[in-house]
């Protein structure tokens, strides 16, 4: 027996879009709704990204701004990044929803969005969009609105140096921003902040409700139609990352620290089946004077080189596509971390990256750290990150060839859009030959996990046999991802989360 503390139609857990665009669904369809974040801010990893986007296919936003693409041909290209991986139902479910999900947001002026031109990141697979099909929600001033601002989580920049809450909220904290404001139109919406999941309450083989604890006491809420597990990936449990396999550090990872896996554990113990859950969004990570590797993008210059001083990869690849190489290379044997990225002086000594996310400190923290090096010469450069200082100099003589010859004959850097995206129209090959030159730190990061429990086209968690748990809904990092092993394009994991949300809770509400 179950001593109910409180009843809704609709639990959510988490806060990420995928939680407040499920949570504001309910809503907007009559039901009663409470939604429960584990964390003392709303946001989840989704308040960390700098775009906030969502890759939706021929939505509204893009037809407007010109976009003549088709559904037909965005369903050509997922499928043929993300090939038999995941069921291609569940894949279809996901390029062909994201367009109404659109139109049914925009009729709330509240909810608002722009077009943000994101090339997708298999610019040789076939459809591929040189522009992208993504967009971004418009950025929200709230300078009247201080209680807004601090529950939501972020900038990064503030929760790790310490920098000033700007009043104008932009990329995932305006997305969360503009659901949050759009709630208050509804009077039946319980928002409930240092509330995490402790386990979910099954009877007769159908989730009921969860325990959830607040104030130090655990409650028991009953959702009379289900709960939807939108809590995000277990990025930041060590633990769950060793068990499963997940490569690279908690410590490593852009996900809020609330980020372990409750939600899994129980879904898990209620039957739930999983899949890819050795697998994150991957990236890059620059290496800062706390000791975190930190998601790092938009490279204007420099070369990566491994331990022994040669160069492994297209820098200017999109950044999971990197991630995978280096933790490729590490599996096989080949390579160790750290690797370094190696440029010259033509910017100064700061590294040639036009988006840290975590925004860079004073340059002497970084030198001071040993994490950024300076030379007058590469073999000078070389003896300082420890690597053979006759093939570094070798690697830049043949980088800097093939930046004379305006093409990349080793590793296609400049063969894809993505790979011209922030090059100003400029070559994606820059020589490096003014001195001093310069080596800074990386790791690797991600962006959380994208493993989880296995669901059917409306979000619905299924179990070992595959067959629907009643009452039981995941939506992004907490369902195993329909892109599986790739990252189809810029806006896959908010995206994602925010669909499957919002299609659980509209079949909760036809039934």
């Amino acid at each position: 027996m179950v001593d109910w503390a409180e009843e809704c139609d609709v639990l959510v857990v988490g806060s990420g879009a995928g939680g407040c665009c499920g949570a504001y669904t309910a809503a907007r369809e009559g039901l009663s709704v409470i939604l429960v974040e584990a964390s003392e801010q709303f946001g989840g990893t989704t308040a960390y990204s700098g775009g906030g986007g969502v890759w939706f296919p021929t939505n509204a936003v893009l037809r407007r701004a010109g976009d003549e693409d088709t559904i037909e041909d965005a369903l050509t290209y997922y499928h043929a990044v993300v090939g038999d991986r995941t069921p291609r139902e569940l894949q279809d479910a996901y390029v062909t929803g994201g367009a109404p999900l659109i139109d049914y947001l925009e009729q709330d002026d509240d909810l608002a969005f722009v077009a943000y031109p994101w090339p997708d990141y298999f610019g040789k697979a076939p459809k591929a969009s040189a522009t992208g099909r993504h967009i971004a929600p418009v950025p929200l001033k709230v300078p009247d609105e201080p209680e807004l601002n601090e529950s939501i989580r972020g900038p990064l920049g503030r929760e790790r140096n310490g920098e000033p809450l700007p009043d104008i909220l932009i990329g995932g904290r305006a997305l969360i921003g503009r659901f949050l404001i759009a709630l208050r139109k509804y009077p039946d919406v319980q928002l409930h902040r240092n509330t995490p999941l402790e386990e979910l309450v099954v009877e007769d083989g159908a989730v009921v409700g969860a325990i959830v604890e607040r104030d130090g006491e655990r409650r028991a809420i009953r959702a009379r139609k289900g709960v939807v597990l939108a809590a995000g990936g277990f990025d930041q449990n060590q633990e769950m990352r060793t068990e499963f396999g997940v490569p690279g550090s908690a410590r490593d990872s852009m996900g809020p620290w609330s980020n372990l896996g409750k939600a899994h554990r129980a879904g898990i113990t209620a039957g739930a089946d999983v899949d890819l859950m050795g697998e994150a969004w991957w990236s890059p990570g620059l290496t800062h004077p706390d000791g975190r590797s930190a998601f790092a993008l938009c490279f204007t210059g420099g070369i990566f080189v491994d331990q022994d001083g040669h160069r492994f990869t297209n820098e200017y690849a999109p950044y999971d596509r990197l991630g995978r190489e280096v933790i490729a290379r590490m599996d096989a044997g080949e390579m160790t971390l750290p690797f370094w990225m190696v440029y010259d002086d033509r910017a100064g000594a700061v590294p040639p990256i036009a988006a840290t996310n975590v925004p860079l400190v004073e340059t002497e923290k970084y030198v001071d750290a040993g994490l950024w090096k300076s030379a007058e010469t590469l073999e000078e450069l070389a003896e300082q990150i420890g690597v053979p200082a006759d093939e570094l100099v070798a690697t830049v003589a043949r980088y800097n060839e093939l930046a004379g010859k305006g093409v990349d004959e080793d590793f296609g850097r400049g063969d894809e859009p993505y790979d011209l995206a922030f090059t100003g129209g400029g070559s994606a090959l820059v020589p490096i030959e003014k001195g001093p030159f310069h080596a800074a730190q990386f790791g690797i990061s991600d962006l959380g996990t994208k493993g989880g429990l296995r669901t059917d086209t409306v979000g619905r968690v299924l179990d070992t046999a595959g067959e629907p748990i009643r009452g039981l809904y995941a939506a992004g990092n907490t369902m195993a991802a329909p892109s599986g092993t790739v990252y189809p394009g810029g806006g896959n994991p908010i995206g994602t989360s925010a669909l499957f949300a919002h299609l659980a809770v509209r079949d909760m509400a036809g039934n």
